[in-house]
């Protein structure tokens, strides 16, 4: 085989030239790819720096007897929304009431003036639907919503019987237990969530708009469904959300761990690592009122979170009663019998 001429080799030179050149830029382009966003360390750092509503946004709930003196000095501050159905509605109502439909209120309260009003109030059967929706709007920042406390069953009897007298139980005091909190989680990341947004306020917007289309339906979890689905598949990390006093001696779900509100718990210099991103967190509180609050917060954030209907008032009401613990549901003290109205 005859070599190569050196006109050959010459024009070889150039050649490799161009192929060296165009895998530097390769690389160069390779290596110019951003990283993906992490939307929820976004929206965390939002909220921690700019809105920590859960943590310093005040009480989230409002009583009958301060709703009622509301309507009476100055009603004209006040703006109640009704997401109850329509047929509970038509029954009966707190006179003023809008009705809206559950998965419209953010919907709804954009076209209202909302700064006008001292309190938008949230009407639902039992204080805890409206718990979490005002937990979502006070994200938004409308932090002047309001969730009626205890729902409408706390404005009258006819109302409690359809929600709150109906759940009050003790049917697990003899499956309660008085053993130390296990262990919590080791810290693991944050949710990923995937809005394809990379501004605070853009990604909770889209947040928020998944989670109302959604409803309340996939926050809520009865005791029974609890009891039963974790005993048969341990398929749920449970959090008890009370003091660690009242941990020990009312006792708690078996293997529930403490996250004692004192402490905090849902900040990332704290235990909000610790949550699971593998089962759902189910969280318990007394009323099923504050467990639905941080649900909001927890879902907004990315986090399969979800709340015990009626809390502990479900499962060891007679020990709550006999022991003074706050937030049991006394019907002689909660309910107001106010008047009401019907129709449309």
């Amino acid at each position: 085989m005859r070599p190569k001429s050196k006109k050959a080799r010459f024009l070889w030179i150039p050649i490799a030239w161009i192929l060296a050149a165009t895998l530097i830029s390769g690389c160069a382009h390779l290596e110019r790819q951003p990283e993906p966003v992490n939307e929820a360390q976004i929206l965390l750092e939002f909220f921690e720096n700019e809105r920590d509503y859960l943590h310093e946004g005040g009480s989230f709930v409002i009583t009958a007897q301060s709703l009622r003196t509301n309507l009476l000095t100055k009603p004209d501050k006040q703006y109640l929304i009704d997401i109850r159905s329509p047929e509970a509605f038509a029954r009966g109502h707190i006179k003023g009431s809008v009705h809206v439909d559950i998965h419209e209120v953010y919907n709804h309260i954009k076209k209202i003036d909302a700064a006008s009003y001292e309190n938008i109030v949230l009407i639902c059967f039992a204080g805890q639907a409206t718990g979490y929706q005002a937990s979502l709007l006070r994200a938004a920042g409308y932090d002047n919503v309001v969730s009626l406390k205890y729902g409408i069953a706390s404005w009258h009897h006819v109302f409690a019987e359809e929600s709150w007298l109906r759940n009050i139980s003790s049917a697990r005091i003899p499956e309660f237990v008085h053993t130390e909190s296990p262990p919590k989680n080791p810290q693991a990341p944050l949710p990923r969530l995937n809005t394809g947004k990379s501004d605070p306020e853009e990604i909770l917007e889209a947040r928020l708009e998944k989670l109302f289309e959604e409803g309340f339906g996939p926050v809520m979890i009865s005791q029974c469904c609890l009891f039963h689905d974790w005993y048969a598949n341990g398929g749920y990390y449970v959090i008890n959300y009370w003091t660690p006093d009242l941990y020990r001696k009312q006792g708690h779900i078996p293997g529930a761990v403490s996250y004692p509100p004192g402490d905090q718990p849902f900040k990332s210099e704290n235990d909000l690592f610790t949550l699971s991103t593998e089962i759902p967190n189910v969280i318990y509180c007394f009323t099923g009122q504050t467990s639905a609050y941080i649900a909001g917060y927890l879902r907004i954030l990315g986090y399969d979170a979800r709340s015990i209907l009626f809390g502990a008032n479900s499962m060891i009401y007679d020990r709550m009663r006999d022991n003074k613990v706050p937030n049991t549901f006394l019907p002689d003290k909660e309910i107001m019998n106010y008047e009401y109205v019907s129709g449309q």
